[in-house]
């Protein structure tokens, strides 16, 4: 898979977003890797609060939130899916399918070890991390807290 990387110098100096990147490498699905950037502040012992976006937007749509949820005793984590903010890109659009981000971020979750989240999910996000707790592949969230978000695993009542 060919990968886009977009340079860390276009994003210093953002207003209002004053965080350290952190990065997880998952496997891309063809043999290769993908780098996932996500945000993570507050105390490490915190109960969690995970924030998944939704497109076209990147962690920086929770730059206002995670202060607050600092503020508050919690540790807010906020990924940036692939394709979006400072995660890497693939280059063809024919690598951008629901199945491969569920996958992408399903393998993140592990690797970051979180555990008991609050999910904060919006837009694809919201049918990302829903299909993830439906799974129950992943760590499964305490809280669910969708914002603009669709679930299409409650049957048919």
């Amino acid at each position: 898979m060919k990968i886009l990387r977009t340079p860390d110098e276009r994003f210093n100096d953002l207003p209002g977003y004053p965080f350290e990147p952190h990065y997880t490498l998952i496997p891309d699905g063809e043999g290769g890797s993908l780098r996932i950037h996500h945000l993570d502040e507050g105390d490490p012992d915190g109960e969690v609060v995970l924030m998944l976006h939704g497109e076209p937007s990147w962690s920086y749509l929770y730059r206002k939130m995670i202060p607050i949820l600092v503020d508050a005793g919690f540790r807010a984590v906020a990924p940036d899916l692939v394709g979006f903010g400072r995660s890497d890109k693939p280059a063809r659009r024919e690598d951008y399918t629901y199945a491969r981000h569920v996958e992408w971020m399903r393998e993140w979750l592990n690797r970051t070890g979180l555990r008991g989240i609050n999910l904060v999910c919006q837009d694809w996000g919201g049918l990302i991390g829903l299909r993830l707790v439906a799974e129950r592949t992943s760590p499964r969230a305490a809280r669910i807290i969708p914002t603009h978000a669709t679930w299409n695993g409650c049957g048919n009542g």
